[in-house]
């Protein structure tokens, strides 16, 4: 076996995001060591994204190759994921694995990539959403979920996404498809899902800050695609905390 798929959850928040930035805490670095003492040899770890500090993934898909040809993985796919997880941390976990060809490469053949983001939408702090949900400190009615839900409409499509890229980011190709986006209460969590063919940097956590800017009244829901084709980042809303952003699940 020598390229193995994996698919991996976590807890992003004592992390300094997924990708390697030296000894610094990191879930590359994390799945690196546990891949390293599970197999007995060095691998490549290659994620199909990356993932900013404190943001958390719960279908996050990597591949691991052994860096020398000369070695194997040797340990059956579906045992994988048991050996790795005894070396890992409790907030990173190994959901499954899978043998894949040579060629197949995690991050540019991905399809399509969804993202849920998530608000704690109550005047009243929950312990168990610390650092999982933004805390929004207030609640949204059933009427403001609705204009939420014709704001996040306007996404859906092929657009230039400027708006909604962090400023200073020095992508040039900003055109995004988003195939669906919705907003959905359950209690008081209220969840923002949205599937696209690729997302600019911290466009999801912006989508979500303009969704609830929607909820305050700030902006109107027909404002969005007037904001869209502004190309301007100063025109949507605030970008939302990293806490509530998930990468719920790759397509290939």
């Amino acid at each position: 076996m020598k390229k193995v798929l994996l698919t991996v959850a976590y807890n992003g928040h004592a992390y300094c995001g997924y990708q390697l930035q030296g000894e610094l805490p990191t879930v590359s670095l994390m799945l690196n060591k546990a891949s390293r003492e599970a197999f007995g040899f060095e691998c490549n770890v290659t994620g199909c994204s990356r993932t900013d500090s404190g943001v958390h993934a719960l279908g996050f898909c990597l591949t691991v190759e052994p860096k020398n040809e000369s070695d194997n993985i040797t340990i059956p796919a579906e045992k994988i994921p048991i050996a790795m997880n005894i070396k890992l941390p409790r907030d990173i976990a190994v959901l499954s694995a899978k043998e894949v060809d040579k060629d197949f490469h995690p991050r540019y053949d991905v399809k399509m990539k969804e993202y849920v983001y998530k608000i704690h939408a109550s005047r009243i702090k929950n312990p168990f959403y610390e650092n999982l949900a933004l805390e929004y400190g207030r609640e949204i009615s059933d009427e403001a979920i609705e204009k939420m839900t014709q704001g996040a409409q306007k996404f859906v499509g092929t657009h230039q996404f400027d708006a909604f890229m962090s400023t200073g980011s020095q992508i040039e190709d900003t055109t995004r498809t988003v195939y669906y986006a919705r907003v959905e209460r359950n209690g008081d969590l209220v969840e923002f899902t949205v599937c696209a063919n690729g997302f600019l940097y911290n466009m999801v956590r912006i989508m979500a800050g303009t969704l609830l800017c929607i909820a305050s009244g700030r902006i109107k829901p027909e404002q969005v695609e007037d904001i869209i084709k502004s190309r301007k980042r100063e025109n949507a809303g605030f970008t939302a905390g990293a806490e509530g952003l998930y990468l719920k699940k790759i397509f290939y």
